[in-house]
């Protein structure tokens, strides 16, 4: 423990330093750090996606360099330090497990989920559970906050059969808003439908839909840049079929490489 107070220590030494000294450092302010934090996150995600430790050890110093500089800030305005932030946390987090610091009974990750939420709600005076999901999240992520949220309360389907029906159900609606030309407006209000419940499905297989579509991307990429190193003339000048070839190659390439990985577990 001793080692890592003093690690610590020695990073809010630093910050005070660079502060101080640094003429990049001494011009920022809470707006300007702002964008570079949310790039911060998303490196930290990509590193996780990769299962790179040596990556991810970087990526969460950065991170965490952001925090200790949000609160110098802070600091410098009179507003809180990071001695603040660090007990604010430690505080909520002993409200909010009253199973392991109170006399509250939880022996399922639901019920303590549900029990959260509910703390959460007392403890801001909020009158919608959904109040705490930021307005600024990415779609995606943004849905299956929701949908985390008001399964707490109750509000979810009974099994994921009923999910499945529910996707097929919207499927049919988009494709009769397409065939019956209904409009851009209602095209897309179905679709965004279609998507909202293949994340419904995709939360109740215990997936991250966003790491699930994430690796797509990467899949794609990785077949179409072997289609581009391999093409014999420029893209533009083949056909669809020769670059489908290509692509099945890049396919069975990558296979390959799995299977060769598999078993050398």
């Amino acid at each position: 423990m001793q080692e890592k107070l003093k690690a610590f220590e020695r990073l809010l030494t630093i910050m005070d330093e660079l502060r101080e000294q640094c003429p990049w450092d001494k011009k920022q302010t809470l707006d300007s750090l702002r964008h570079l934090t949310i790039e911060e996150v998303y490196e930290l995600g990509d590193a996780i996606l990769k299962k790179d430790m040596d990556e991810l050890k970087g990526e969460i110093g950065d991170l965490m360099l952001h925090m200790v500089f949000y609160s110098k800030i802070a600091s410098e305005e009179k507003a809180f330090d990071i001695t603040d932030v660090l007990n604010t946390l430690c505080d909520k987090l002993v409200h909010r497990h009253p199973h392991i610091y109170g006399d509250v009974e939880a022996n399922d990750e639901e019920t303590v989920k549900r029990n959260w939420e509910q703390l959460k709600l007392q403890e801001k005076g909020k009158t919608s559970i959904l109040q705490g999901v930021p307005t600024a999240l990415p779609a995606m992520v943004k849905a299956f906050r929701v949908q985390e949220k008001v399964k707490q309360v109750g509000f979810d389907w009974e099994d994921v059969d009923e999910v499945w029906d529910k996707i097929e159900e919207e499927l049919g609606e988009l494709q009769v808003a397409i065939d019956d030309r209904q409009g851009q407006a209602r095209i897309e209000e179905e679709f965004g439908d279609l998507m909202f419940t293949m994340i419904n499905y995709a939360r109740f297989l215990k997936l991250d839909p966003e790491a699930c579509l994430e690796r797509t991307n990467r899949k794609f990429i990785e077949r179409f840049q072997f289609i581009e190193k391999n093409a014999p003339r420029d893209l533009a000048d083949m056909s669809l079929a020769e670059m489908n070839l290509l692509w099945s190659k890049a396919k069975k390439k990558r296979k390959e490489v799995n299977r060769c990985y598999y078993e050398s577990e």
